[in-house]
């Protein structure tokens, strides 16, 4: 078993239950396994392992700790704030301390399923729902299992069980009904010590049997048992026995998430760095068009907690791209969000055939592409510039800080991900508060200059010429042979014209050209060198 890491398990558990004390080889060492401490017993040789004190004072741990170096453990846990750090951290040893209000024996729970998440990704929902119908079984009601925000996980589908409209139209809509009194009852079922009976919202609905289930002293939801009258004399016990099997699964659920978050974070990190092997990006994220969004906070903004803000930043835009897409690829770069957002149609994470309850395998094709027409790709344009707007201003409001947002260009599949970044970073630059944003295809003139500015900066054989002499010249002898040159070819080599756009006679203007070709040696009537000391000027000196 690869096992965790100490952050994630950490994380998993959640709450007050397990805090990280110190770990010497990093919170991104692997846990494999956990132990529970026997006196009576020599410790067994476990590398990568948990132990659990049981029985050991936190002050009085020392002698553990040692032994569990020498075991190759992990790390060890201990309850109470005054363990041995110091002896933890020059052995190598990662220490943990576990809240006062969880027994070990639950603690070992927690840490045993969180460890078997991985493997629990594909299962867990499917779990869940065996779990509800062996609740309604046991208890002899139709049983819900929700989420502390009142999303509805996981539901029965035992035949024969009485079902109310606030039932129905829960599982529905996978919510439970928005109402002050279902909230009154969700906050009692969550002070409650055990399963609570609930009377019926109104006359037309059945009363509840709920309990809340808990890991740690943290709430991870709730379930629901409809009472048609006909519960099962024990259904309060066996109800508690679910809640600490729906602990289990929600733990574990809850640990798959955030591994398969992570992993997306560091695959969209390589797709934006060019770096990803396409055919597992592609079966994650699904195939056809993609563009990348750029969000970053308004450096002119004056922001106490730049990085903090950041990171809302990064939830907000998240959301949004799940409620969007279906699937928040997302990341924090530096100081820029970036998002991967996929032409109407290609949502990230369906792929063909997923629709029909197929599974794809590692070589299923991609989908079709919606670039089919510049009708459809400008549909495709506005829709991402709006979503965008969207961000920024909601973004803007919550943060508190003005938000600008770049869009890259909607490019065929996830192998041009980095360029449309390139494209998105330099649109950034180009932002201000009257374009707060923009496409590539809105900046396009700028934004390929800009991107030109950058390759003649960094070139000796672009930054060599004849637009040094004229520079040096106006500065050395107050002339204005610059400004009179930029004038000249933006008239299209029009004298009359470039004079009354600098106000002088067209004599004075005719009289600088020459004097450039007199003084300087540049041949004006050559249309090479004019187009480079136009470039050099308008770029470089711009």
């Amino acid at each position: 078993m690869d096992g965790l890491t100490l952050r994630a398990l950490t994380d998993a558990v959640g709450g007050t239950a397990l805090r990280l004390r110190t770990a010497p080889a990093g919170p991104a060492t692997p846990v494999t396994g956990v132990l529970l401490h026997d006196p009576h017993a020599p410790l067994p040789y476990a590398p990568g392992a948990l132990l659990l004190a049981v029985g050991v004072r936190a002050a009085e741990a020392g002698p553990l700790v040692r032994a569990a170096a020498k075991a190759g453990m992990t790390g060890v846990v201990v309850r109470g704030p005054d363990g041995p750090v110091d002896e933890a951290e020059s052995l190598g040893v990662a220490l943990l301390t576990l809240g006062e209000d969880v027994p070990w024996h639950q603690a070992h729970l927690m840490l045993a399923s969180a460890l078997g998440a991985p493997s629990a990704e594909d299962g867990g929902r499917a779990d869940l729902f065996a779990l509800a119908d062996a609740i309604a079984t046991a208890t002899g009601g139709a049983t819900a299992v929700e989420d502390p925000h009142q999303r509805i996980l996981a539901y029965s589908t035992v035949p024969g069980q009485p079902v109310d409209e606030d039932r129905r139209q829960g599982i529905l809509g996978l919510q439970v009904p928005d109402g002050v009194a279902n909230a009154d009852q969700i906050r009692l079922v969550h002070a409650a010590p055990g399963p609570l009976r609930l009377p019926p919202l109104t006359a037309a609905d059945l009363p509840r049997l709920a309990v809340a289930v808990r890991a740690g002293g943290e709430t991870l939801g709730s379930i629901w048992v409809v009472d048609g009258g006909a519960l099962a004399p024990d259904a309060e016990r066996s109800l508690a026995q679910g809640a600490s099997t729906a602990a289990l699964l929600l733990l574990r659920a809850r640990v798959a998430r955030g591994l398969a978050h992570d992993q997306d974070t560091a695959l969209v990190r390589r797709l934006l760095e060019g770096a990803a092997d396409l055919t597992t990006a592609a079966y994650r994220f699904g195939g056809g068009a993609v563009r990348v969004a750029a969000f970053v906070l308004d450096s002119a903004a004056s922001v106490p907690d730049a990085e903090r803000t950041r990171l809302r930043l990064l939830d907000v835009v998240r959301l949004q791209c799940e409620a969007r897409y279906g699937w928040p690829a997302c990341v924090l770069l530096g100081t820029v969000v970036y998002a991967l957002l996929p032409a109407p149609g290609e949502r990230p994470g369906e792929q063909p055939g997923e629709r029909c309850g197929r599974q794809p395998g590692p070589s299923a094709p991609s989908a079709p592409s919606a670039l089919s027409a510049p009708s459809e790709r400008e549909a495709v344009d506005r829709r991402h510039r709006r979503w965008a707007e969207d961000i920024v201003r909601s973004a803007g409001r919550a943060l508190r800080v003005p938000v600008r947002a770049g869009l890259g260009e909607l490019v065929p599949d996830l192998g041009g991900v980095a360029d449309s970044r390139a494209d998105a970073d330099l649109v950034l630059r180009l932002l201000d508060d009257s374009l707060p944003v923009a496409t590539v295809d809105e900046v396009r003139p700028r934004a390929t200059l800009l991107r030109l500015s950058d390759v003649m900066r960094v070139r000796r054989e672009w930054r060599a010429g004849a637009w040094r002499l004229v520079l040096a010249a106006d500065a050395d002898h107050g002339t204005d042979y610059a400004r009179t040159l930029m004038a000249w070819f933006d008239a299209g080599c029009d004298v009359t014209r470039a004079a009354r756009a600098l106000s002088v006679h067209p004599n004075t203007c005719r009289y600088r050209l020459k004097q450039v070709g007199r003084q300087l040696g540049i041949d004006l009537a050559d249309p090479d060198e004019r187009l480079v000391l136009w470039l050099q000027l308008r770029v470089l000196a711009g």
